[in-house]
């Protein structure tokens, strides 16, 4: 059924709803103008809206790289004199095209999380480098920080402060440990965090020293906390027309990430501990040694199980009185694992694949980053993209995971080079002059 306008606009927060598609549609068409022609199929969910990012790293900077994906115009403000931390972060480097270059290549570290951004470089710890921050602020969304409380506060550039500039402003703030409580000042790293927040604790084998994990998965699992308190913050202020400050730490959002470990303790007083790939509560589900590699296997279910054992001529375990049923087996499961362990290793792992095409049951080989990318179903899925870098030439990048069914998130931006959008910046935004700029350059506060 048709509702009236004449009812539809007396419903609480239409006016808020309303002022707010204005103001991103009108300041995105006035003061994007010149993006908007260059880039007229930008229709993606956060088209107009715009990023400062002083961040580095990979938390921060992994966090802005999805709303870059997702049509924000993203501005990433960097050292003059080094940039993101993460730029010399190498070997492995991303080579010049040019031979002639012979100044450090782009690390391959950074062009991992800083597509679809824009580098200017700024001394912001100048008056006249902040007043550049201010200025932006006027005319932005969204501002995501991740240095040590107060840091920002101490030269103007603090949410109090900013907010004043733009009511509207979201302020996303990321730390090790918060904004708040007897830790708040450290800094926080991933491995840190990994250790003192229980995640390095449950990985690894039974039977050796706890390791971390293969990827830094506490900055990424914090950049995408942030990522989604953003996107609400945003529709908050569809609501109320402000802004507001958000505090993310590597710390709470590890311990949220414990999941039914963390339950496991909370509820149950059930200390965890290191199985490897084995589960807690299901057997068998974890990786077996095959003649040439691994393979992992995951029976949930009896019958799951059955399939398992009829597979790997296993019928005799389907008998065996000790694996009737899952808690049988999680209370068997050394004698299981050692029987189906016997079996697995006779053969190599393609054996394995072929036996297991057919059959209902979770399996998977353990596969090394080469053979991820030359996954069939990671190339369908366009998860490895090329991209034209203005110094490495043509790279290979990982691919957006988030597919829509209209206007699919692209890499409309390669990962810039250090610097490459001041001017564009300065002038096109911020509608500095020419001597406003040189001036600049000639104090150290941009290069």
């Amino acid at each position: 059924m048709a509702i009236p306008i004449s009812l539809l606009i007396k419903r609480p927060g239409f006016t808020s709803i309303m002022s707010e598609i204005r103001y991103n549609f009108n300041r995105y068409k006035s003061e994007n103008a010149t993006s908007f022609k260059e880039q007229p199929s930008n229709n993606l969910p956060l088209a107009g809206f715009r990023v400062i990012d002083l961040t580095r790293i990979l938390a921060g900077p992994y966090c802005t790289m999805l709303l870059g994906d997702l049509g924000a115009e993203i501005i990433k403000i960097e050292n003059p004199k080094n940039g993101d931390d993460s730029r010399i972060w190498g070997p492995p480097w991303a080579h010049n095209k040019d031979p002639n270059d012979k100044s450090i290549p782009e690390s391959t570290y950074f062009l991992s999380v800083n597509r679809n951004k824009k580098s200017i470089t700024v001394n912001f710890k100048t008056q006249l480098g902040a007043q550049i921050i201010k200025d932006l602020v006027k005319t932005s969304d969204i501002l995501v920080e991740n240095y040590l409380p107060g840091t920002l506060s101490k030269i103007g550039l603090g949410y109090d402060e900013l907010s004043k500039i733009n009511p509207k402003l979201i302020y996303a703030s990321i730390t090790g440990y918060g904004q708040t409580g007897p830790y708040a000042h450290r800094s926080g790293y991933d491995v840190i965090v990994e250790a003192e927040a229980g995640l390095m604790y449950i990985t690894g084998e039974q039977d050796r020293d706890p390791v971390k994990v293969g990827v830094a998965i506490t900055d990424l699992t914090t950049g995408l906390y942030t990522h989604g308190a953003i996107m609400a913050a945003i529709l908050s202020r569809i609501r109320t027309n402000q802004g507001q400050r958000i505090d993310c730490s590597l710390i709470d959002c590890q311990v949220a990430s414990l999941a039914n470990i963390g339950s496991n303790f909370l509820i149950a007083n059930q200390e965890a501990e290191r199985m490897g790939t084995s589960h807690p509560s299901i057997v068998p589900y974890q990786k077996f040694k095959t003649k040439d590699g691994y393979i992992l296997i995951g029976a949930g279910n009896n019958r799951q199980y059955e399939i398992l054992c009829n597979s790997v001529n296993g019928e005799e375990l389907l008998q065996d009185e000790r694996f009737k049923t899952n808690s049988d087996r999680v209370k068997n499961r050394e004698v299981l694992i050692k029987l189906l362990e016997d079996k697995f290793i006779k053969k190599d792992t393609e054996h394995w694949l072929s036996i297991f095409a057919d059959k209902s049951f979770p399996f998977a080989p353990i596969n090394n980053i080469k053979k991820t990318f030359e996954h069939p179903q990671v190339i369908a899925r366009n998860m490895i993209q090329e991209v034209d870098h203005p110094r490495a030439g043509k790279i290979k990048l990982t691919g957006i995971p988030v597919k829509y069914s209209k206007d699919n998130p692209s890499i409309r931006l390669p990962p810039p080079t250090l610097g490459q959008h001041t001017h564009e910046v300065l002038t096109n935004i911020l509608n500095y002059s020419e001597d406003k700029i040189k001036t600049l350059i000639k104090g150290n506060v941009i290069v």
